[in-house]
């Protein structure tokens, strides 16, 4: 794109167009359409994808045993870069396990042994 023919309004809008249509059919050819559900899986990648075309298309055991270690390994990686993600943002690991609190067992299952109440110090 040369810049040096612009002088006056109507070739700078020439040239504004031609660099639409340009940025365009760029996008066009390098992007694809995804659809993202309450279902999607954030940690499908390419590999995944070409591992299951592979057994589709071949559907013997051994491509279904690599696919299933292929998204084994893709699940892996991604969850091991979110809790890592969320380890260095908070600084506190425990981050991760919020859903895990202090419980206080009733009284009576807190000190039963072998279906026997527990009353004196001796039975425990």
């Amino acid at each position: 794109m040369t810049t040096s023919d612009i002088l006056n309004i109507e070739s700078l809008e020439i040239n504004i167009l031609n660099l639409a249509h340009s940025v365009e059919r760029i996008w066009e050819k390098h992007s694809k359409i995804v659809n993202i559900t309450k279902h999607s899986k954030s940690w499908w990648d390419n590999n995944c994808k070409c591992n299951l075309d592979i057994y589709r298309s071949t559907k013997h055991i051994k491509d279904w045993k690599q696919f299933k270690r292929m998204v084994k390994n893709a699940k892996y990686f991604f969850f091991n870069l979110k809790i890592q993600e969320i380890t260095n943002k908070t600084k506190g690991s425990w981050e991760l396990i919020n859903w895990v609190n202090k419980r206080n067992l009733p009284a009576i299952k807190a000190i039963k042994y072998n279906n026997r109440s527990c009353i004196e110090i001796e039975d425990l």
